[in-house]
């Protein structure tokens, strides 16, 4: 993304991105690049986040070999931009492509409230705290430049003793630096309007701005500086409001290896002295990643009470048993011991995909714990004792366990390359991984904690009896 200064024309813009295009077909690893000026590229990629026009504004999409060459791409642009001696006049950003919902910077934060000057007051405070964070690089604000503009302001005496009116002034000059529709011509089945304005030596200067002809209602041609005067200011060329109320978003870059919910978790505190000593009406709020991040896990925790309601339900079905329910429950979470320390590894991060990851996990671990507590259930109700048929059962049982959760794990394989798969593969793997393991030995054990071996008879098990002693041995 390239940015000029706000209020800077279409054709300033052009030139940079041109000088642009000059480093970009001398770097032998970029293979073909496209650039768009005064507006984003098109919505090729559902990820990709649409910016409105903008005179100022130009995108170039690059397009390279491999991961590694576009790392190579990234790293030397983002060191031509922060020397900031080839293009002075630029602001530039590289991002990677991103999956999910857009979001832009991946923090930020929103100053809210209903006066301009006081939101960017506090924007200021808040954009030079969180510039002290080392998590975060090139800080800015979305909105904050004023651009300069040439108010005509009208003597309305003077307009009425010549009978001109607001509406003919503005007409005029709108034609003079703008053009207005004259006619239309026919090519093919198109209609082209043709637009009469001033040459380019007269609408470019404004000093001769003054000197745009009005026609009188009488025939009589005056000046414009005769009716009016032109005084250069400063205004606002955008304000986004948020709720009817005015916002200004403090953003920044994270550097690498860091995600965007934990540069803004870790940045949050140091604004806490600001939020203190804001006015009444005036708010901070969080956005970027975290936000979409708490979107999506709200509309999925939205759904974990029917979720384990449900998981219950098949198991009560399956095992019969509220004690052996709860059991077997129990053993979901052993799949956390394997899940952290292979994300750790893999440097994944644990986001939306991860945590769908783990809870298919609880899913499959739970399996296991199904298989070896069912047929611990049938050797006991074949007249096994229990410590024999625990022992028995893990035994016979470890095969299949560790067979079907091989194959799961080596199922997942093909999905580490994936930079959106991933995170849920590396869980899934890492988790799975050790929770086979600890399930036969965890599950064992807990059955002969929790099932007691003494007690009323489960329907469908047979007593068996001692052998009776003979009398004439009982009392040797």
């Amino acid at each position: 993304d390239l940015r000029l200064r706000e209020g800077a024309s279409f054709t300033a813009t052009e030139a940079q991105v041109k000088r642009f295009e000059q480093v970009l077909k001398r770097d032998a690893q970029v293979q073909h690049f496209s650039a768009y000026t005064g507006a984003g590229a098109p919505r090729f990629f559902l990820s990709l986040p649409i910016e409105l026009p903008n005179p100022s504004y130009a995108q170039i999409v690059i397009k390279t070999a491999n991961v590694a060459d576009r790392e190579a791409v990234r790293r030397r642009l983002l060191d031509v931009f922060a020397a900031e001696r080839a293009f002075p006049d630029l602001r530039g950003r590289v991002t990677r492509f991103e999956f999910g919902p857009p979001v832009g910077f991946p923090v930020q934060f929103r100053v809210i409230g209903p006066d301009t000057g006081k939101v960017r007051d506090i924007a200021y405070q808040v954009r030079d705290a969180v510039r002290q964070s080392p998590l975060v690089r090139d800080t800015q604000l979305d909105w904050n430049e004023q651009v300069r503009t040439l108010r005509v302001q009208i003597d309305q005496d003077k307009a009425r003793l010549l009978g001109v009116t607001s509406a003919d002034i503005s007409a005029m000059v709108q034609t003079v630096l703008s053009g207005a529709p004259a006619t239309q011509i026919r090519r093919g089945e198109d209609l082209i309007d043709v637009t009469v304005r001033a040459a380019p030596s007269e609408r470019l200067a404004l000093e001769q701005l003054g000197d745009v002809s009005l026609f009188t209602r009488s025939g009589a041609v005056v000046p414009l500086s005769q009716v009016a005067t032109l005084v250069p200011t400063f205004e606002e060329p955008v304000l986004w409001r948020r709720n009817r109320d005015m916002v200004l978003t403090v953003r920044s870059d994270v550097i690498d290896g860091v995600q965007g919910p934990s540069a803004t978790m870790k940045v949050w505190p140091s604004l806490q002295p600001i939020i203190d000593q804001l006015p009444p009406g005036y708010r901070i709020e969080q956005g970027g990643a975290i936000e979409e991040s708490d979107k999506s896990n709200q509309a999925l925790f939205a759904v974990f009470p029917l979720m384990l309601v449900v998981m219950l339900l098949i198991l009560m079905v399956q095992l019969q048993s509220f004690s052996r329910m709860w059991m077997v429950f129990l053993t979901a979470p052993l799949g956390l011991i394997g899940v952290v320390p292979a994300l750790l590894i893999f440097n994944a991060p644990f986001g939306f995909v991860a945590l769908l990851g783990v809870i298919a996990l609880g899913g499959m671990i739970m399996r296991n714990a199904v298989i070896l507590v069912d047929q611990i259930d049938s050797d006991i109700a074949a007249g096994m004792p229990q410590a024999q048929a625990v022992v028995e059962a893990t035994v016979r049982r470890s095969r299949p366990v560790v067979l079907t959760a091989a194959a799961a794990v080596l199922a997942m394989v093909p999905l580490t390359s994936s930079i959106f798969w991933g995170p849920m593969a590396m869980a899934i793997m890492g988790g799975l991984i050790a929770a086979t393991v600890l399930t036969l030995v965890f599950v064992p054990a807990l059955y002969m904690v929790w099932i007691k071996p003494h007690g009323p008879v489960e329907p469908g098990l047979e007593v068996i009896e001692p052998p009776a002693v003979p009398a004439h041995l009982r009392h040797r």
